[in-house]
């Protein structure tokens, strides 16, 4: 998958949010994504038309719930969100050929933060964010497997380390793949975990970060997929 311009909203949303969970001896601001190719085809347009018929889901007595793809994910009670904050910055900073914007590919569901991500400290700021992508977006997408492409890119060009490839297994009722990665910072180190499934013509992606691997692994139960609301 090396379609540039597929793979800004990913770039951006997790640089993003792996900027805001960095600790402060090493807290960077996101950078814009950079094209690698003069040549990437534009996004096509039922791509676009695809995310303006989004549901985005709702945030309601502690978890959010997304019917339309038939999941639940549990938020850590006193954490905070910064979803609209970080579509914002997306349609702000990033743009693409033709003048059209990342988010006309895709658009974060949930971006929630243990503390605010203005507020620095000395430990990972953990983190959960939920993302969906237009499948029009990544011509020839055919699985989740696929979609760790991109999700590796752009993990490694943040400094992170793979150390658990992309294996598929049973959530619920949902065939999900999940890539782990891990970054040292400082003298601490931050650990990811994506989950990726394909749902609705959307890749929707799970991105969980956090300063160890059992907090990651709690924050990846709270994940839990059922059937989706019928059209």
């Amino acid at each position: 998958m090396s379609d540039i311009l597929g793979i800004r909203i990913l770039r951006i949303t997790i640089l993003g949010i792996t900027a805001c969970a960095t600790i402060s001896v090493r807290a960077q601001t996101s950078q814009p994504a950079s094209s690698s190719s003069s040549s990437s085809k534009p996004v096509k347009k039922s791509a676009s038309a695809a995310v303006s018929k989004l549901d985005s889901g709702v945030v309601s007595a502690g978890a959010y719930r997304s019917p339309a793809f038939g999941f639940t994910c549990k938020i850590p009670a006193g954490w905070v969100l910064r979803t609209e904050e970080m579509n914002a910055r997306e349609g702000e900073d990033e743009k693409v050929d033709a003048g059209k914007k990342a988010t006309d590919a895709g658009r974060v569901l949930l971006a929630a933060f243990s503390r605010p991500p203005e507020v620095r400290a000395e430990d990972v700021n953990a983190s959960i964010l939920i993302a969906a992508e237009s499948v029009a977006a990544y011509p020839g997408l055919k699985d989740a497997a696929q979609y760790f492409g991109p999700v590796s890119e752009v993990a490694k060009a943040q400094g992170f380390a793979v150390v658990e490839e992309p294996y598929q297994f049973v959530m619920g009722t949902k065939t999900v793949v999940r890539g782990d990665f891990q970054k040292d910072v400082g003298t601490r180190v931050m650990r990811q975990s994506t989950l990726v499934v394909l749902a609705q013509g959307f890749a929707v992606s799970f991105t969980f970060i956090g300063g160890t691997e059992d907090e990651v692994e709690e924050l990846v139960q709270r994940l839990s997929f059922s059937v989706p609301r019928a059209k």
